[in-house]
């Protein structure tokens, strides 16, 4: 126990040498208060630095909540999470067929033929539901 303390004390910046005459005791009367205190927290089962009042508790409660929101990922239902994974691969696939020597021109190539393919997609839908239509008016 006294092992513990004195790593503590040290760990803390207190001088831990004990007295020649006395060797239960420290040479430096703020080493032997925490000393004294030491024992007596061990002795009535509290930690060494004292008990958490209610407000730190809720400090600490608080903190962690806070650390843990930001550590979770937000949650994505699988139809998005679908969407997202088709768009990077259509991206990725754009910058691989692109030599991605020129930067910023290569950027702009993309997002100009991911237009084109957005709206020829939107078109063919429309486009064939035109056939559809004239053939069940025909």
């Amino acid at each position: 126990m006294r092992s513990a303390f004195e790593a503590w004390a040290q760990r803390d910046g207190h001088i831990v040498r004990r007295r020649e005459d006395k060797p239960d005791e420290y040479l430096v009367f703020e080493t032997q208060r925490r000393w004294v205190i030491w024992q007596a927290a061990l002795e009535h089962g509290k930690p060494p630095g004292g008990r958490k009042t209610a407000a730190q508790k809720e400090a600490a409660a608080a903190e962690k909540r806070a650390v843990a929101a930001v550590q979770r990922p937000p949650a994505i239902n699988p139809d998005e999470a679908a969407v997202r994974n088709q768009v990077l691969n259509e991206v990725l696939d754009a910058f691989s067929s692109l030599g991605g020597e020129r930067g910023m021109d290569d950027i702009l190539k993309v997002v100009q033929g991911l237009k084109q393919k957005q709206q020829e997609q939107a078109a063919a839908p429309l486009a064939s539901a035109e056939k559809t239509a004239d053939r069940h008016n025909a």
